[in-house]
């Protein structure tokens, strides 16, 4: 139960007005690293939570001062605790208060009495489950913060829920029980149909799947294989266990299902669960959408697809500390395409567009996986090769040059374009350098190929006219993902 470094797992608030009860728990939640608050009314407990640095509540079935479901509903309807999960221990025959306790919005009910294993399973799944949706709430809201996220809207189309029984009869009748009791479709499945599910968008939002007994299927492979999934690892599961199964339910939490309950179960306590599942999966799913689509936006060129500026100059600074304490060597390209200004006011700002898309792909696929290449703004990239020796690097820089001199794009019928970039080569490493003065080097050697007639590659510190002029060699360029060696003839290399 100790984490990474050592520490305390995480802070747990006890509410119960029995101090025996308050006092087993500590002792029993203590000895798994726990740290332990505790306190003996909802008051109390409401004003604890608030204060924060509590990672779960566990709850009674009775307080002294209010409702458990009142205490519930207040710390949900907080902003400051509406994250905490709530986690009570009632009877299974208690219906009225569990089900006032899921409508109020706990997380997850445990029957006593219960093992070590038992309640130790239950607080490792809801802080599991706790810490993914705070981290994705994180990502969210430096999203919205960035000026890329929206504010959620309200959920209104029912979920998908699919009933996995050990038999069709079993499922059969989960689904009869719960006819007029929830809004959401209700599907009969089998095993195979669901190993075959291979589209996330065709995937229900829960499972509901019966873990079995001896003798049955074990629907724990079952689930253990959906978690494994791409189609299926993002869907709620929940198992049904038969009564007493100890091993079976802890294995399941453990496994990462959302939530459990044990054959002869209210069909009301089902309901309730479902919809409590599918709408916390139906959050995360957009939180998560809304964060991709925020990154997505914040970090790339949205004619090109290129990466932009802002990700750029964070990504370069790491792979020139990479390359520092690898003692390697990098190289960078700046590039610009050569009277880029004379196209647009020729030809009109779409054809334009059509250059630079066109000159953005044609680089774009032809560097390894490892290279990096960003759209500076304007007509201007720049291309990053971690790696790779000063050689490869210029015959790398020649070969993008001499591929978009034979793109030649049509901005109208029968009219193609003769295009060119220059092109400013500098490199850094093994020994320690900045990759600001890299930049600025890469810059000035543009500068220099720019003045010297375009079309070329100029090397920074090589001298005021030293370039690399166009080449005569012919033929498509394959790809930089093998590099030739030093011994390719630099001849070309002369003062221009």
């Amino acid at each position: 139960m100790l984490n990474c470094g050592g520490h305390m797992a995480g802070r747990l608030l006890i509410v119960d007005d029995i101090a025996t009860n308050r006092i087993v728990l500590k002792v029993r939640l203590t000895e798994a690293r726990y740290r332990v608050a505790q306190c003996r009314t909802g008051a109390e407990a409401f004003r604890i939570a608030h204060e924060g640095d509590i990672d779960l509540v566990i709850l009674p079935a009775t307080l002294p001062d209010m409702e458990v479901a009142a205490l519930c509903r207040r710390i949900k309807a907080d902003p400051a605790t509406s994250a905490i999960p709530l986690l009570m221990l009632a009877d299974p025959g208690d219906s009225a208060r569990r089900l006032a306790a899921l409508r109020a919005g706990v997380d997850d009910l445990l029957s006593p009495p219960f093992s070590d294993g038992r309640l130790l399973a239950r607080v490792r799944s809801l802080l599991r489950g706790h810490e993914a949706d705070r981290e994705l709430q994180r990502r969210d809201l430096t999203a919205r913060a960035l000026g890329f996220g929206e504010a959620p809207a309200p959920l209104t189309r029912p979920g998908s829920v699919a009933l996995i029984g050990t038999s069709p009869e079993q499922s059969l009748g989960w689904k009869t029980a719960l006819r007029g009791l929830t809004p959401h479709r209700i599907h009969l499945i089998g095993w195979s149909a669901a190993m075959e599910l291979d589209n996330p968008q065709d995937t229900p939002d829960l499972f509901i799947v019966a873990a079995g007994s001896l003798g049955q299927p074990d629907g724990l492979s079952l689930v253990s294989e959906l978690r494994s999934r791409p189609a299926t690892r993002r869907a709620a599961i929940l198992t049904v266990h038969p009564r007493n199964t100890e091993d079976s339910q802890t294995r399941a939490l453990d496994i990462g299902v959302d939530g459990l309950l044990e054959d002869r179960f209210d069909p009301q306590e089902l309901a309730l669960r479902i919809d409590r599942l599918v709408t916390r999966k139906r959050n995360a799913d957009r939180l998560r959408d809304s964060v991709e689509d925020g990154l997505r936006m914040a970090a790339t060129d949205p004619l090109t697809g290129l990466y932009n500026r802002r990700y750029g100059d964070h990504h370069l600074a790491s792979m020139a500390q990479r390359t520092m304490t690898a003692g390697r060597s990098m190289a960078l390209l700046m590039i610009d395409i050569d009277l880029f200004k004379a196209i647009n006011d020729s030809h009109g700002h779409a054809a334009g567009d059509s250059v630079l898309v066109a000159v953005a792909r044609a680089i774009r696929d032809n560097l390894r996986a490892q290279d990096l290449l960003i759209r500076l703004g304007g007509d201007e990239f720049v291309v990053a090769l971690p790696d790779i020796a000063a050689a490869d690097a210029r015959l790398a820089a020649e070969r993008l040059r001499g591929l978009v001199a034979e793109l030649h794009p049509r901005v109208a019928a029968d009219h193609p374009l003769k295009v060119s970039v220059s092109i400013g080569l500098a490199f850094g490493g093994p020994a320690p350098f900045g990759m600001d003065h890299l930049l600025a080097q890469a810059d000035a050697a543009l500068y220099q190929a720019k003045s010297t007639g375009r079309d070329r590659v100029c090397l920074a510190g090589a001298g005021p006219r030293a370039a690399i002029v166009p080449g005569t060699s012919a033929g498509p360029v394959q790809g930089l993902g093998a590099f030739p060696g030093a011994s390719g003839g630099y001849e070309a290399i002369r003062s221009a």
